[in-house]
């Protein structure tokens, strides 16, 4: 077995491991720009924006981002199984948060609901997201209020929008449901019938004739085993599933596992600005990054393209294959070195 390890400082660790090293230095998909999917399905077919996958009819849903717990006694949460995108960033310390936005699919219900940050914000602002969050921090509070973007608020709303679950403890027991997130836009006189712009997605022929090295296994580390996260690669479902700290990311409900097409982790820029640990996060100065994909990995640049944090290959837009993404951010990664194992 080959193991790839990529060492970084202690603030973040990826590993990846797989059963052999594919040595293509050209790699296909890289030296191309990402063509029309739309030239692959019939012409009264459609696909999602956010997921590529082909649907009946066009959709004119508008994409909601909610703000979802992932301290320990928040697990397993509710609704990241229907999330078509997904980012995981630090918060405070070394507790990582996750922005889960929607649009193909609807949720029954999300949560655990948590505070907003200003970069959360932002993220979200790049798919024009209905923003869904239980608290804020000062600078996100500033944002919010000065209506720099859609948001529906735990702070106003609670007991009512939002609920409180009996199971768990504050602040780590409030939900929203889909019915009430709908009834929270109209209230406040918010559009939900407009989709987002499409993510660039592979076609069919470049999915198929996609390469790089295979990492079977991936791990994230921000610095608290209680956070550690570990991807595996299923042949068969040609999916990822995600675990933490050893468990792996299910719905509370359905029990249905977090599968995972697009595997996207990045660095970035981390300051932490005030006693509680808070941090200013770099969302546009562009940097190095590794893409995931049928348990292969590329390395790739990553920029910011109106809001959205995409992958690039030799300067170009690197596509998506089509179906569910997962975005890590990362402090700094630093080199890769090798280990080979029998």
């Amino acid at each position: 077995m080959v193991k790839k390890w990529l060492a970084v400082s202690a603030a973040a660790l990826v590993i990846f491991t797989g059963c052999s090293q594919q040595k293509e230095e050209a790699q296909e998909h890289s030296g191309k720009e990402v063509e029309d999917v739309g030239k692959e399905v019939r012409e009264d077919s459609y696909r999602s924006p956010l997921t590529g996958i082909v649907t009946e009819t066009e959709s004119t849903d508008r994409a909601f981002a909610v703000m979802v717990n992932n301290h320990p006694v928040a697990r397993p949460q509710s609704g990241l199984d229907k999330a078509d995108v997904i980012y995981e960033v630090l918060a405070e310390g070394k507790v990582t948060r996750f922005l889960a936005i929607f649009e193909s699919e609807k949720p029954e219900k999300v949560g655990p609901v948590r505070s907003a940050r200003d970069y959360f914000i932002e993220l979200a602002k790049g798919y024009d997201s209905l923003y869904i969050a239980h608290g804020y921090s000062p600078e996100a509070k500033e944002l919010l209020q000065s209506g720099y973007i859609d948001h529906l608020n735990g702070i106003q709303y609670d007991g009512t929008l939002f609920k409180r679950a009996d199971f768990r403890k504050a602040p780590h027991n409030s939900y929203i449901t889909y019915d009430n997130i709908k009834r929270g836009a109209e209230e406040n006189g918010y559009h939900m019938d407009e989709a987002p712009a499409a993510l660039p997605f592979l076609t069919k022929d470049q999915a198929e004739k996609l390469s790089g090295e295979e990492a079977g296994e991936i791990m994230v580390s921000y610095g608290d085993p209680a956070f550690d996260v570990i991807y595996e690669y299923d042949n068969e479902s040609q999916n990822f599933h995600r675990f933490n700290d050893g468990e792996e990311t299910v719905d509370l409900d359905s029990k249905q596992s977090v599968l995972i097409d697009n595997i996207f982790i990045v660095e970035m820029g981390h300051q932490t600005v005030d006693k509680k640990g808070r941090k200013s996060i770099d969302l546009t100065s562009g940097g190095r990054g590794y893409l995931f994909q049928k348990g292969m990995v590329n390395e790739v640049e990553w920029k910011n393209v109106d809001g959205r944090i995409l992958p690039f290959m030799n300067g170009k837009e690197a596509g998506f294959l089509p179906g569910k993404t997962w975005i890590n951010i990362v402090p700094s990664i630093d080199d890769i070195s090798f280990e080979s194992e029998s």
